[in-house]
C-alpha cells in the first residue's frame, strides 16, 4: 500500500510541477511595442526595457536603426531621468521625404544615466517616419548594460517559428493604411496615427499581460488540483485494502 501511494503521490507532483512550468512566462527581453504597424506611414513605438537581473540595475539602452530601410523622422520622447542622444550616419542610398532628398539618416538611440532597478521595466518612446512599404519587417537591434558592467546583446533578428536565445526587437510591417495619406501623411495625418498606435500598443500589452497570467493561475490551479487528488486517491486506496485484509 505503502508503494502505491508514493508512486500515485509522485505522479500528481511531477503532474503540477509540469502544469506550473507551462504557464510560466518565458524570458523577458527587449522588445518593441504595437509589434505590429502599417507601412507606408508615421507611427510611436515603445521599446519595453526590463530588468534580467536580480543584483544590477540596467542604466543604457542602445538600439541601432535600420539603414537598408532608413527613417528620415526619428524623435524620442523625453524619459525622466535619462539623456537621449540620437546619432545619424550618411546613407549608402539616399531617399526622398516630402519631395526632399535625404542623404543622412538617423543611425542610432542611446539612453543613459538613468536607471532601471531589479524587477521593474522600462518604456522608452519614439515617434518615426517615414516607416517602409517595401517590406514586411524590421528589426531593431538592442544593447542593453548594466550597472555591474555586463552588456547583453539583443541582436539575434529571428528566422521561422523558433525564437534565438537574444532576439532583436522586430516590428512587423502591415499593409500602407488607406486613409489618403500613404506614406506622405501631413501633420494632423501624422499624429492621428501615432495616437492610434499608442492606444493600440497600451491595449496589447495589457491584453497579453492579461491572458499570460490568468493562463498561468488557471493551469496552475489545476497541476495543484491533480496532485492533491493524486495523492487523496493512493490513500483511500491504502485505506480500502487495509480494510479488506
Amino acid at each position: 500500500m505503502n508503494t502505491t501511494v508514493r508512486r500515485i503521490a509522485a505522479v500528481g507532483g511531477a503532474t503540477a510541477v509540469a502544469v506550473l512550468a507551462l504557464g510560466t512566462p518565458a524570458l523577458a527581453h527587449v522588445s518593441v511595442d504595437p509589434a505590429e504597424v502599417p507601412g507606408g506611414g508615421y507611427a510611436t513605438l515603445n521599446f519595453k526595457v526590463p530588468n534580467e537581473r536580480d543584483n544590477a540595475s540596467t542604466v543604457k539602452l542602445e538600439v541601432t536603426l535600420p539603414t537598408d530601410h532608413p527613417m528620415a523622422s526619428v524623435m524620442p520622447e523625453p524619459v525622466p531621468g535619462w539623456k537621449i542622444e540620437v546619432e545619424t550616419g550618411k546613407l549608402d542610398k539616399p531617399i526622398e521625404s516630402h519631395g526632399n532628398r535625404i542623404e543622412e539618416a538617423p543611425t542610432k538611440i542611446t539612453w543613459s544615466g538613468g536607471e532601471i532597478e531589479p524587477g521593474t521595466f522600462q518604456r522608452f518612446p519614439v515617434s518615426v517616419g517615414q516607416l517602409p512599404d517595401n517590406t514586411d519587417r524590421i528589426a531593431f537591434k538592442a544593447l542593453q548594460t548594466y550597472d555591474n558592467k555586463e552588456v547583453v546583446r539583443w541582436i539575434e533578428v529571428p528566422e521561422g517559428e523558433q525564437e534565438p536565445e537574444f532576439p532583436a526587437p522586430v516590428l512587423a510591417l502591415g499593409e500602407a493604411a488607406d486613409d489618403g495619406h500613404g506614406g506622405s501623411a501631413d501633420s494632423d495625418g501624422k499624429a492621428g496615427r501615432e495616437s492610434a498606435a499608442e492606444r493600440d500598443g497600451t491595449d496589447s500589452a495589457q491584453e497579453s499581460t492579461s491572458t499570460t497570467d490568468t493562463t498561468a493561475r488557471v493551469l496552475g490551479g489545476v497541476g495543484i488540483a491533480l496532485g492533491v487528488a493524486g495523492v487523496a486517491y493512493g490513500v483511500l486506496a491504502g485505506r480500502r485494502r487495509d480494510a479488506t485484509d
